[in-house]
């Protein structure tokens, strides 16, 4: 999966859509934006990839369904570069947020976080992986 070249540190680099119905999603953006899919696979499971042209705009996944039994609707998670992960959770907690996920990696991609903020806010953080 291609990532953003960068964590350019303190700037959105990443998109998620967590979707109750993935095909029906990526017919709308089909036809809205004219973005196409790709399914990707990390971390023993699958995403799928969401690209302009040859540019990646996103990944969306699907939301489980005990999610959706508990009313979760579909939504888009921003994701924020940062360069140390656990530097930057620790000082989204030290700024009275909290961390809904802890750090983690996805395969050969990114080290990524769930955040909220002192508001409520739900946000991602997103560390690149080393280019080999």
């Amino acid at each position: 999966m291609a990532t953003p070249d960068s964590p350019r540190p303190g700037r959105f680099i990443w998109h998620d859509l967590a979707a109750a119905d993935t095909a029906a999603a990526q017919d709308f953006y089909r036809v809205a934006f004219g973005w196409t899919a790709t399914t990707e696979y990390a971390n023993g499971g699958q995403f799928i990839r969401l690209q302009s042209g040859r540019h990646d705009v996103g990944s969306m996944y699907a939301l489980s369904r005990k999610e959706r039994e508990h009313g979760v609707p579909s939504h888009w998670t921003p994701y924020v570069g940062v360069e140390n992960i656990e530097a930057a959770t620790r000082r989204i907690e030290a700024a009275g947020g909290v961390a809904l996920v802890r750090p983690f990696e996805v395969e050969g991609v990114a080290r990524i976080a769930l955040v909220a903020d002192t508001l409520g806010s739900v946000l991602g953080l997103w560390e690149s992986l080393p280019h080999e």
